[in-house]
């Protein structure tokens, strides 16, 4: 494990690279985002074995959601140079003769920090837009998902000079190390309370954070639906990754007169995805942990099983579940849940739906299934969410153009295809003014100036 003096001496040096410009150059930057894609494409293998080994992630998942990544590399790879020219912006005539614009420059050296859910992607994916707006990078894997951080520590030495982008394996102590130190930008994914040990530990530098954090993302069932097609996209959104995905639906709130037929319908969503015994199945993930075991565990006691509540402590392994009988105030009610239990509640009227919605925190994510677009529009005129998909689930992560991330406490600011590059870059404005006129309007004495003053601020 490194000590603090040997991470301050790793982030001198990434100061010293940045201060050499060689980063500004955009071609550069588009070297070592194909240097990456290429490294990823070379250790497919090594890093769907890593992620099986900490996740028992099936290989079709784990290629969609981590290994899928390359996509924002590509999409920054091909908008980049756009992204990086100055926005011309207009000027007031108090101005003229002038012209103004917005330069976007890298920030320097940042620290992204990883969770161990998707423990590859949710690396990748923030430092593409750090290598795109021209920084240094010190990543910070999660140890909990051991097997994917080694990877990503053994990708990121081959690939790139330590001294421009590294990677430091560790336990708390060693992020505990890491914040202790000033950066220029801190991006971190995961749980709300560590979301809040590092706003707190950057507060002591002045230092910008992006936390992507998660909540109880709810998902509203109207009666208007396709009741089949609901429930698949509501299951495969749920148990992927066995629930321990960030943007999940927390908990079902249902048209009580729908309730019946879509609980059905889920059930035989269940079957059909993993059979009579999830257990079995090569398409069902587990428990990252004994810890995160225990906690899923204690919330099968709450409400009455209406499919799975199995498991099995050796394997961590806990079946898809779905609690029906649980009200606002049952404990599962109060966290987010982050693993693959679905509670159920039920409503008569919409309105009381978004009351209670907007009772709690705002979530990362709400999901509305509904053909009604005036319910459509209703519930996001009148909830606040990091995002929303209407008629599915979790998909909404997948378009680069969209940016991913929270509101309130579920996160502050975003990333994903441009806004990663915003992210990580400073809008630096810049007025150019003219030698060819100087009009004395606004030089002392003042005698005589202020009506003309106030038209032109009108």
């Amino acid at each position: 494990m490194l000590t603090l003096s040997p991470i301050s001496d790793i982030i001198q040096q990434q100061r010293q690279f940045f201060a050499t410009g060689i980063t500004k150059d955009v071609a550069f930057r588009l070297e070592q985002l194909k240097r990456l894609k290429q490294a990823i494409v070379d250790n497919q293998a090594a890093i769907l074995a890593a992620i099986n080994a900490d996740l028992n992630k099936p290989e079709f998942e784990a290629y969609a959601t981590e290994i899928g990544v390359v996509r924002e590399i590509d999409y920054a790879i091909k908008h980049l140079k756009s992204w990086v020219k100055p926005k011309k912006v207009s000027t007031s005539i108090e101005q003229f003769p002038s012209s103004a614009c917005i330069y976007p420059e890298p920030l320097g050296v940042v620290l992204i920090i990883s969770p161990w859910n998707y423990p590859f992607q949710l690396m990748i994916s923030p430092l593409v837009g750090a290598i795109a707006a021209g920084n240094c990078a010190i990543l910070k894997p999660s140890e909990l998902a051991a097997n994917t951080s080694r990877i990503v520590t053994q990708i990121t030495e081959k690939t790139f000079d330590p001294s421009y982008i590294t990677s430091i394996e560790g336990d708390v102590e060693t992020s505990q190390q890491l914040l202790a130190e000033k950066f220029d930008h801190i991006f971190f994914t995961g749980g709300t309370k560590i979301g809040q040990i590092v706003m707190e530990a950057a507060a002591k530098h002045l230092t910008p954070v992006t936390l992507e954090l998660g909540g109880k993302s709810p998902c509203i069932v109207d009666s208007n639906v396709h009741i089949e097609h609901a429930a698949k996209r509501i299951a495969w959104g749920k148990f992927i990754n066995a629930g321990q995905t960030c943007i999940a639906p927390d908990y079902l709130l249902v048209d009580r007169t729908v309730k019946n037929d879509l609980l059905t319908s889920i059930k035989q969503c269940i079957q059909e995805f993993y059979g009579d015994d999830p257990a079995k199945s090569p398409d069902y993930g587990r428990i990252i942990n004994q810890r995160h075991f225990e906690r899923l565990a204690s919330f099968l006691n709450e409400g009455q099983p209406y499919i799975g509540g199995q498991i099995n402590p050796e394997e961590r392994y806990i079946a898809p579940t779905v609690i029906d009988g649980v009200d606002w105030d049952t404990p599962i009610m109060q966290e987010e849940i982050f693993g693959p239990i679905l509670p159920v509640l039920e409503y008569s009227d919409l309105s009381d739906a978004i009351a209670k919605i907007n009772e709690r925190p705002k979530p990362l994510a709400l999901y509305l299934f509904s053909k009604d677009q005036q319910k459509q529009e209703r519930v996001l005129r009148e909830t606040s969410s990091g995002g929303v998909c209407i008629n599915d689930t979790v998909m909404q992560v997948g378009v680069s153009e969209l940016p991913f991330g929270g509101v309130g406490s579920s996160g502050i600011g975003s990333y994903h295809g441009k806004a990663s590059f915003d992210t990580f870059s400073h809008p630096k404005s810049v007025l150019k003014r003219s030698f060819l006129l100087d009009l004395d309007w606004r030089y002392a004495p003042y005698q005589g100036k202020l009506k003309l003053i106030k038209r032109i601020i009108g």
